[in-house]
């Protein structure tokens, strides 16, 4: 499948936007190359980023976004239209990514909690030497993100996944109900309750570092 930023730079570029979802659909059920490869420039990039949000390993959520998307494949001619297919998919995506989730939970419930920040060292270091941010700047921003992504990361599955969709991919609160399949009233209870344990987690986090 290959990364999603190449995903991005082949696709987008070449491929004309689509205008009607019905059209677009029946293309895909069709079997159509071309609309296959402009499903993945369109959704690749944000499936993946909900995707590692809810499993926080970027090596497992390369694995799980080529599972959503073999099943988005297969299973587009049962899509009904019931959904917006953007719906559908992120729906697919949760599932894949919960599953994945409780599934290492099993393997590795013995072992402690890490946040694997390799990448994001990678990313400061050459951020630093390309000269363009102060490379105070550049540490403090990288800093502040992993507090972000740890706290984030720490808040129990249903909370976190309804404040990722929310407040990172921008979903509307009906959208995510449907997502998820829940009430609407559930949403917000829940991304209210996120929000909260979400604060009050990143208040800790700095309160230590000022320790």
């Amino acid at each position: 499948m290959g990364t999603a930023r190449s995903a991005e730079i082949t696709f987008e570029r070449t491929l004309p936007p689509v205008s009607e979802e019905a059209v677009f659909v029946g293309e895909l059920r069709a079997g159509s190359q071309e609309a296959f490869a402009y499903l993945l420039a369109v959704y690749q990039n944000p499936v993946f980023n909900l995707v590692s949000h809810i499993i926080e390993n970027e090596a497992d959520a390369s694995d799980v976004l080529q599972d959503v998307f073999v099943k988005v494949f297969k299973g587009i001619r049962s899509f009904n239209g019931e959904s917006s297919l953007k719906t559908w998919i992120y729906r697919i995506a949760v599932h894949e990514a919960s599953n994945h989730r409780r599934s290492w939970i099993r393997r590795h419930w013995r072992e402690p909690f890490s946040v694997d920040d390799t990448d994001a060292r990678s990313a400061t270091a050459s951020e630093a030497i390309s000269g363009d941010r102060n490379p105070h700047e550049v540490l403090e921003q990288a800093e502040r993100e992993e507090v972000v992504k740890r706290a984030l990361a720490s808040l129990a599955r249903p909370y976190r996944t309804v404040v990722v969709l929310r407040e990172i991919e921008g979903l509307p609160y009906e959208e995510i109900a449907q997502v998820l399949g829940l009430a609407q009233g559930t949403v917000k209870s829940r991304l209210l309750r996120g929000r909260e344990l979400l604060r009050r987690k990143l208040a800790s986090y700095v309160g230590k570092q000022h320790v």
